[in-house]
């Protein structure tokens, strides 16, 4: 990956020290709120877990994850969509800078914890992508919510969006894995790699078929309790 100093990147232009203050000022500001919006949801979710814990003598978060997308990502991003790198642009056009992984044990874990987030009265759901019922064609597979929460500062209330994804152990696994071995390792161009996508999308119904047999045993011993 790039370093930010190899990109010319107009808002964080050294040229003008005062103007690099003040605008790395509002960039670092701005990313504090993301932090904040995480540390909000991440607690909802652990929340709810907890509540299982004690309810119904088990967790169905098995754990989570969070991350503030770098500098350069977002400005690569707004590049995409031919804008420029500003707060503004960030907040309104952006919405995955926040990002929240919640790792679930079973795949009606999945829902239920999405569910119950859903129904919280300060959360609003702005985008929900499916992608359990309706695979990507590479076979990855989770449960992706674009959210909105009200964030509460000095200055008052800011609202934040944030892009949840909610998988199993087994898709965390093969989404891990597969981006390493795709994306980090630079195979496109390699003799072979239709052979190895057939591998991993083999991989991906392998991780289907394993979900969906623990699904059936959970249901079968009947001890855990749903709501």
């Amino acid at each position: 990956m790039e370093e930010l100093e190899s990109i010319e990147v107009p808002w964080l232009d050294t040229s003008d020290p005062q103007k690099f203050v003040k605008n790395a000022a509002k960039f670092n500001q701005l990313m504090m709120k993301y932090r904040c919006a995480i540390r909000e949801i991440r607690t909802k979710f652990e929340v709810l877990d907890d509540e299982f814990s004690v309810q119904y003598k088990r967790n169905p978060i098995s754990f989570i994850k969070t991350r503030i997308k770098k500098p350069e990502s977002i400005y690569r991003k707004l590049q995409k969509k031919g804008l420029e790198f500003t707060p503004e642009n960030i907040q309104e056009q952006l919405h995955d800078v926040a990002g929240i992984r919640v790792v679930c044990s079973f795949v009606d874990d999945i829902y239920t914890v999405a569910g119950l987030l859903s129904d919280q009265d300060d959360v609003t759901v702005l985008e929900i992508r499916d992608y359990i019922k309706n695979p990507k064609p590479n076979g990855y597979r989770s449960y992706h919510m674009i959210v909105e929460i009200p964030v509460f500062f000095s200055e008052g209330k800011t609202p934040i969006k944030a892009e949840i994804q909610i998988r199993t152990i087994g898709m965390d696994f093969w989404a891990t894995l597969e981006h390493q071995i795709r994306y980090k390792k630079g195979i496109e161009g390699m003799d072979g790699y239709e052979d190895i996508s057939q591998e991993l999308l083999r991989c991906a119904q392998t991780v289907i078929d394993m979900d969906s047999e623990m699904q059936n045993i959970k249901n079968m011993i009947g001890q855990f309790h749903d709501i």
